[in-house]
């Protein structure tokens, strides 16, 4: 795969990790409800931002790419599995917007690592 091409997968799933982090940061009631229903407010919320900035950073830098990729992959499996038993595909009617960016991401991730999976070894 071209390395412009990588790049820029490694870029849009940095953005749509850190770009989500606003909400678990600052509170926003979308963001309380979420955690509240799976039953992780406000430590989960908390702790899941600080993970996904943690994988958003290590996904841009070269050497940690694979390690990024691979807190992706977990962070985005565990949001996906809650979306599809404790909260449903669509959450105050956002079309499931927040579902179907957590599959992108989780595919992304998994094209990464698989690009990447020499460094694994």
């Amino acid at each position: 795969m071209k390395k412009k091409v990588l790049i820029i997968l490694r870029i849009t799933v940095a953005i749509i990790l850190i770009q989500t982090l606003r909400f678990k940061f600052t509170a926003h009631p979308d963001s309380i409800y979420i955690f509240e229903k799976v039953g992780l407010e406000p430590y989960g919320r908390i702790g899941i931002g600080i993970l996904e900035l943690i994988a958003g950073i290590l996904i841009l830098i070269p050497k940690t790419v694979w390690i990024g990729a691979m807190l992706t992959l977990g962070i985005m499996f565990g949001a996906i599995l809650m979306h599809l038993t404790k909260l449903g595909i669509e959450i105050n009617n956002d079309g499931g917007v927040l579902f179907y960016t957590a599959i992108l991401t989780f595919v992304l991730a998994a094209i990464i690592l698989y690009v990447y999976k020499k460094r694994l070894v």
